[in-house]
């Protein structure tokens, strides 16, 4: 539950002078020292300097972490106590508003400690994360569990029922009571104990499963030695070589043991046992029967989140999870998947066929397994579509691609993004780099975006988009702090960077989160929330901007000559763009489905490893892939509870997504027509959680989405009705 938390001036003297406990001298010692303690402590400090106050990233040390979130948490609960134990009778302004306004202590130490745990993570701050992770959790039951506060809350509910609020408001008390009776508010005593314990347990587990993968990712590394990089293009080459040198083996060539890494040297090393090892050191994380083997944990979170909702009187996990998304329920999500999946292997089959063909003809002798499929299919490409991905990888350079972002955002949003001078404001790492976000028109400050673009041991694997501050107005506007993370391989020096389409296509999708976040236009920071099978649907839509004519004529441009890419090479993207659907989709939802089915069987004596294998098979998984993520480091379902039951949503968004392409494609003006862009701004990204999914989108679209255009989208055939 993300109930945000502070403490009062009135707060903070009730504390002080319940902490005297003798003599005068006593206490004004340690009242002394506290204010010291929470005044020399930066990570708890107001953030100062231009836009609204910057985080102090320069100053930030591990030394003070514990201490400021303890102290963070320290302070919320004396403030939330004060709103709960109010005499006066419950109203939304002493209540829920009182409730939005606090936690910003808390909020500002848990900005640096993100950033720990994802960009910057070292064996110091892992032993912090495991002692704090339980201490957390108790803060977070404290507050969902306060019976005086949830009394305040449900009464402020019944009452908008009645006579309703502003609709902003009435979705506010709408969400916050929600969330409460999902947290188990309305339990009796026994029960709060034992979810408590369980959420408590729950947390440990999830930091480990966590610290394990990461482990993995930093403690496993392929070195190469300079007869073993054929088919590695010379700037590939010089990335590995740089790798190699970060870890100390000058003069070889490191893999290291994460996807942006991994995927080119699979896609066009012509050294098949290496693909091999590289290929199973990567999906074998959390997997190696050692001290950071994850199974175990795996089926420990299974039967603890399934026993803690059993309490609430849920059958499965599922069933809890799912009732506030657009889905509702794990059904109706599991109808989609199975409506795709027969599509989705029946298109794996035609593509192997396709690839085992290429390798017969080649006399390589082989037969096509799961470390071949990427090498092949590239082969495949080029014969079908005479499209070589090393070509067009000569036309994606990374600052390049960051332009384009921010003509699409200046023509879709009308934002102006200009970049700051190293050194005005903080930041954690060197290779950070920061922009000055602004309304082309009126010139109003929205924000700034930083971008954090290079893996580095410590940082977790993946891409993803996070905000340091939010957009809300409520106690006057807000400037937002929002960032990107990737994990590019980093070139040498004097190298430009260049990326596979893949790769920039996941780069445009985590700017459409950064977006959603600019675009935002709420009042409370509770509709700053997302709904998970809806919120990636704005960033899968922004990936469409890539492949337009304006981006590829302006922006994708060779890296030695500035050449745009040519309308033959453009014309063979385009006529190869439903290629390899049926590795992309069966690999991801093999995982959504793996994810669904976990929480809906019996996880009593569960053998997570057998059921993997046993429900893929029975799924009839092509055995020349496997799953995106691999149960043991599925970190978005059992790091945390973000995606658990959920990772289905990424095949709802794609839905919506299909079907809002579409919107586009039949506008006068296509992808750049204003007045779709104005209705996509106004319903699809401003509103953020102040209006319910469903009916933002039939206020787009003026219907909703159906799965006829997702499955046009991806060549595959129409299901009959």
């Amino acid at each position: 539950m993300n109930i945000k938390k502070k403490i009062t001036k009135k707060a903070t003297f009730g504390l002080i002078v319940a902490l005297t406990i003798s003599s005068c001298a006593e206490k004004n010692e340690n009242v002394e020292t506290e204010t010291k303690n929470e005044t020399s402590n930066v990570l708890l400090q107001e953030w100062t300097g231009p836009y609204g106050g910057v985080p102090a990233f320069d100053k930030m040390r591990i030394a003070d972490a514990q201490a400021a979130i303890e102290k963070g948490m320290e302070q919320s609960l004396v403030e939330i106590d004060a709103i709960a134990s109010n005499p006066a009778p419950p109203t939304f302004e002493n209540t829920i508003e009182a409730m939005e306004k606090s936690g910003k202590t808390l909020d500002r130490a848990f900005t640096y400690y993100g950033i720990w745990s994802s960009n910057m993570s070292s064996p110091e701050f892992r032993e912090i994360q495991q002692d704090l992770a339980p201490k957390i959790s108790e803060f977070r039951s404290k507050v969902s569990q306060n019976e005086q506060l949830f009394e305040r809350v449900k009464t402020v509910y019944e009452a908008s029922l009645k006579d309703s609020l502003p609709a902003d408001q009435q979705r506010v008390v709408q969400l916050v009571y929600e969330n409460f009776a999902m947290e188990g508010a309305a339990l009796d005593e026994e029960k709060k104990k034992r979810y408590a314990a369980i959420n408590k347990e729950l947390s440990k587990l999830y930091t480990e499963f966590s610290n394990n993968v990461l482990a993995d990712e930093e403690g496993y590394v392929t070195l190469l030695e300079k007869d073993q990089l054929g088919g590695l293009s010379d700037g590939l080459i010089k990335a590995y070589a740089k790798a190699a040198e970060d870890r100390g083996h000058t003069g070889k060539y490191a893999i290291t043991n994460t996807r942006s890494s991994m995927d080119p040297f699979l896609t066009y090393s012509t050294e098949r046992d290496l693909r091999e090892k590289v290929w199973k050191t990567y999906y074998s994380r959390g997997d190696n029967g050692d001290d950071h083997d994850n199974n175990e944990i795996i089926a420990k979170i299974l039967k603890l989140r399934k026993e803690r909702v059993g309490l609430l009187g849920y059958d499965n996990y599922a069933q809890w999870r799912l009732q506030n998304r657009m889905a509702k329920t794990p059904e109706n999500a599991m109808e989609l998947m199975n409506a795709v999946w027969p599509a989705a292997i029946a298109r794996v089959k035609e593509e192997v066929k396709d690839m085992q063909t290429v390798a017969n003809s080649s006399k390589d002798n082989i037969t096509i397994e799961p470390w071949d499929y990427r090498y092949y299919a590239e082969k495949v490409r080029k014969k079908k579509y005479d499209l070589d991905s090393d070509e067009v990888k000569q036309y994606l350079q990374l600052d390049k691609l960051t332009e384009a972002m921010f003509f699409v955002a200046g023509e879709l949003f009308n934002f102006n993004f200009a970049p700051l001078e190293k050194g005005k404001v903080p930041v954690f790492h060197e290779d950070v780099n920061v922009w000055e976000v602004t309304d082309k028109t009126s010139g109003k400050v929205i924000g700034l975006w930083y971008l954090d673009p290079y893996a580095r041991p410590g940082k977790r694997s993946g891409a993803w988009a996070t905000t340091y501050r939010s957009y809300t107005s409520f106690e006057g506007e807000k400037t937002v702090l929002a960032s990107n993370n990737s994990n590019f391989v980093k070139p040498a020096p004097g190298e430009p960077l260049l990326v596979s389409w893949d790769d920039a296509t996941t780069f445009f999708h985590e700017f459409g989160h950064a977006l959603h976040f600019f675009a935002s236009n709420v009042k409370y920071p509770t509709l700053n929330s997302g709904v998970r099978d809806y919120t990636e649907f704005q960033s899968q839509l922004l990936e469409r901007w890539l492949s337009t004519d304006k981006v590829i004529n302006t922006y994708l441009v060779h890296q030695e000559t500035g050449e745009p890419m040519p309308k033959e090479l453009v014309q063979k993207i385009k006529n190869a763009s439903t290629f390899n659907q049926g590795f992309g989709t069966t690999e991801y939802l093999a995982s959504a489905l793996i994810d669904m089915k976990l929480h809906l069987a019996d996880p009593e004596n569960i053998d997570v490893d057998a059921f993997e294998r046993e429900t893929l098979a029975a799924m009839k998984m092509p055995k020349e892939l496997v799953m995106r993520h691999r149960t043991p480091h599925f970190g978005h379902v059992f790091s945390g509870e973000g995606y658990a039951t959920a990772y289905y949503g990424y095949m709802w968004a794609d839905v919506l997504t299909a079907d809002a392409a579409e919107a586009f494609a039949e506008a006068p003006d296509g992808f750049y027509d204003k007045e779709v862009a104005a209705k996509l701004v106004n319903y699809l990204f401003a509103p953020r959680n102040a209006m319910d999914p469903a009916e933002a989108y039939r206020k787009f679209r003026g219907r909703d989405a159906n799965i006829e255009a997702l499955m046009r989208d991806r060549g595959f055939p129409i299901p009959k009705k």
